[in-house]
Parts: C-alpha cells; structure tokens; sequence
C-alpha cells in the first residue's frame, strides 16, 4: 500500500533559505526521496558546498540567488527556476530570521526585518510559485512555521507573531488554491538547535529547563524533521492541506505537571 507514496523521484523541490542549518537539512530529506533542488540564498557563493552535497547523492541542485524581503529578486528567480526546470512540483518556504529581545527593546527596523523576512517574504514567494504551479494543476507548498505559532514565548515577540502569520497564511492559502490541486500546509519545528539560538544551548541549566518541559525529554534533532518534510512533499499528503504539523516533541501540549511529584528521597524517609 505505501509503494510510490514517499517517493518524490522525477519531482523537483524549492527550498528557499538554504545555505545553512534547517533548509539544508530539508533538502537532504527531498533529494534522498528522490528530488532533484533548486536552491536559494540571498549569497549564491554560498549554496556551493551544499550544491555539490546533493549532487553526490546523484540529484541534480541549481543555485539560484533570492533575497524574500525585495519583490525583484522573488520575481527574477522564480522565473530563473522555471526557466531552468519547467515545472516546480514542491515549495519549501524556509527563509527567515529572528531578534530575539525584550518586547521592550524591539526596534520599529526590528519588526520590519522579522515580518518582512517571514511573513511578507514567505507569501510573495509562495504567490511566484504557486502562479506557476496553477498551469500544472499541481503543487506541494510547505510554509515552514514553529511552535511559537501555537505557544507564546518571552523575547520572541516580532518572531512569534510572524510564525503565528504564517500559520494563518497556510490555511488562506490552502482555501484560495486547492481548486487548482496545489496543497499548502505548515511544518512547525519546536526547540531544534539552529544558528539563530545556539546561544541558548551553550547554557546547561537552560538545557535542563528545556527539556523538563518537552515530554519526550530530548530537543530536536534535524533528522526529527525528515519524515514530516517527505511526507508533506509527497502522495502520501494528498488529502492534507492547510494544516500544521508540529514536530516538536510535544512541548506544545503544555508541558506543566498538574500533579506533585515526590522528593526523590521519599522512600528513604520511610
């Protein structure tokens, strides 16, 4: 029953963002599935080494330049892909950025900068692609949201909001193009070790208070994230759109104890 449903052979995926961490990761899972890329970054000399990664697995990988916060450069390499390829079966929406700061301290330019990059930038660049893939009558677009989407955090204010957006977004967007056999959904990654947070993980108590939170006692690993990206990618999502899909080992179902544990040294007490 599941011959053919992940295999994303003779496709090709979009992944915006990908010179470094999660896009680079959700690549790799697309192109093991069997997808050829194009690749993005604002900095093409940058996608290089990644570029000649996938070509290793036997993918073939086209580097193009993309900057999500100008109109220009969202139309230009929307065009440049699909003048290189043809059609674009699958987008992977995942450029972004974050400020992390008190919301006492967030500057106007600071929140132009995250919504303009991860709310604005993620719907211009779904729009070029999806204008496209309506003239196939088909299209897996995956907006790459978070868990601050569903679950507020301090210091994330201009973040959170954005990923809240783009959950909203998903669902918009799933209503206004299903009819054309496009599926847009949301993969929401809880607390994975990236660049814009690493700073986090070098604290061992903050670790500690991480994981105490998250039932399944762990953060996130990249490869947690391979089977979601594939799946959303692929057949096996064909009846799903304008979801979002958290993977994040449960953090968003709360994570606070509602009953008292006993000290360790209870029995001992006895």
């Amino acid at each position: 029953m599941s011959d053919g449903l992940f295999d994303l052979s003779g496709q090709v995926a979009l992944v915006s963002g990908a010179s470094r961490g999660l896009g680079q990761h959700f690549g790799r899972a697309l192109a093991k599935a069997g997808a050829d890329l194009i690749v993005t970054s604002r900095k093409v000399d940058d996608l290089t080494a990644f570029v000649a990664e996938i070509e290793a697995l036997g993918r073939k990988a086209i580097p193009l330049e993309l900057d999500v916060r100008d109109q220009g450069s969202i139309e230009r390499m929307a065009a440049a892909a699909e003048a290189a390829v043809g059609q674009v079966h699958i987008l992977v929406n995942n450029a972004g950025c974050n400020v992390r700061k008190p919301a006492l301290d967030v500057t106007w330019d600071d929140w132009n900068l995250v919504l303009d990059t991860n709310l604005r930038g993620s719907f211009f660049v779904a729009q070029q692609m999806a204008r496209r893939m309506v003239k196939h009558g088909y299209g897996r677009i995956i907006n790459i949201g978070s868990v601050t989407s569903v679950f507020g955090y301090s210091g994330l204010a201009p973040y959170g909001a954005s990923r809240g957006g783009v959950r909203q977004l998903t669902m918009s967007l799933a209503d206004d193009w299903g009819k054309y056999g496009i599926t847009v959904n949301c993969l929401a990654p809880g607390w994975f070790k990236t660049e814009q947070n690493k700073v986090l993980y070098e604290s061992k108590e903050w670790v500690e208070y991480l994981v105490d939170r998250i039932p399944l006692k762990r953060p996130g690993q990249a490869h947690d994230l391979d089977g979601a990206v594939v799946f959303l990618a692929s057949e096996a999502s064909r009846y799903v759109t304008g979801q979002t899909l958290l993977v994040d080992g449960g953090i968003s179902t709360g994570a606070m104890r509602a009953t008292v544990q006993a000290p360790a040294n209870a029995d001992k007490e006895k």
